[in-house]
């Protein structure tokens, strides 16, 4: 029998990894999630119908690449993996509402506030995001070491509050109609998709307390570079792709008149631009050996998805 083809997209290297660590984040959210079973019935039905099924779920398998990289066991990451998916799903219900961006389908499906109510998808974000931090709190992360919670309760408060992701999503708001600068933009995104992509980096690397420094400065500059890369080409396919291929409305941002990379740059020099900030995380995987080539991959599916 022949050898099978070396992968030629960043999406086939990935699926070595990608259905075993998709499979445990499904099983981990499954298990931290409240059966629709028990009281509030619509509530707890509506919490798993914003965080269980067909999601990317890049954040959670960034959380256990990192721990890969670093050599731990897959048990100690499944809480801050837990944690940073949560975040993201209630960030994700509460940017679809109508006094955000107003989105009636997300992953293929109606938006939770279409789905149940505007009231009833407020309530599930509130939920989600004090469940993260649950399970930080309770789960095998770090060897149950006080010290490495409290550092990562503080990494994804941090990257979910005014300073991170929440803040993001108010400048971006804010930024609706305007003209923003190349710096402006980035400072933008930086906070609003790249905060949570480098807190579920620094999430895997805080499980080992005794990470190198400088490692774990070659992380952070890994995250920050493939967060922005994540961005921009979120930008292109929103120019480029159809909404049965993202599982959202296409063509938003232009509807929204957000300001975005193709935008004020162009297609092509988006594209350029991503390419050099992949340029740049791989380098800083440089020291690293075979065990990070899940993250190496992962810098490379962040430019070249589908959706």
């Amino acid at each position: 029998m022949s050898n099978p083809s070396p992968p030629t997209t960043a999406t086939e290297a990935l699926e070595a990894w990608l259905p075993a660590y998709r499979q445990r984040i499904e099983a981990a959210l499954d298990a931290i999630l409240p059966p629709a079973s028990t009281l509030p019935f619509t509530l707890h039905e509506a919490m798993r119908y914003a965080v269980l099924g067909n999601g990317k779920r890049l954040r959670p398998v960034l959380v256990y690449a990192t721990g890969n990289a670093l050599k731990l066991d897959y048990r100690r990451l499944d809480g801050p993996a837990v944690a940073v998916e949560l975040i993201h799903a209630y960030s994700l219900v509460h940017d679809d509402l109508p006094s955000m961006d107003d989105d009636d389908l997300r992953r293929g499906k109606p938006t939770c506030h279409k789905a149940f109510d505007e009231a009833t998808a407020i309530l599930v974000g509130d939920a989600l995001q004090t469940l993260a931090f649950r399970s930080l709190a309770e789960g095998d992360a770090a060897d149950a070491d006080a010290g490495a919670r409290l550092r990562m309760v503080a990494s994804l408060s941090l990257a979910s509050g005014s300073r991170g992701m929440v803040g993001g999503q108010a400048m971006d708001l804010a930024a609706e109609g305007q003209e923003l600068s190349l710096a402006e933009l980035e400072d933008l995104h930086i906070h609003k998709t790249g905060a949570l992509i480098r807190a579920s980096v620094m999430l895997g690397a805080l499980c080992r307390s005794d990470v190198d420094r400088e490692l774990l400065e070659r992380l952070d500059r890994y995250a920050k570079c493939i967060g922005l890369a994540f961005q921009i080409h979120d930008d292109i396919l929103d120019v480029e792709g159809s909404t049965e291929q993202l599982g959202k409305a296409s063509g938003a941002d232009v509807q929204h008149e957000k300001a975005t990379y193709p935008g004020l740059l162009g297609l092509q020099e988006s594209r350029e631009h991503a390419e050099l900030l992949i340029e740049r995380a791989l380098r800083s995987l440089e020291p690293f050996d075979e065990d990070a080539d899940c993250l190496r991959a992962i810098a490379r599916y962040t430019i070249e998805r589908q959706h």
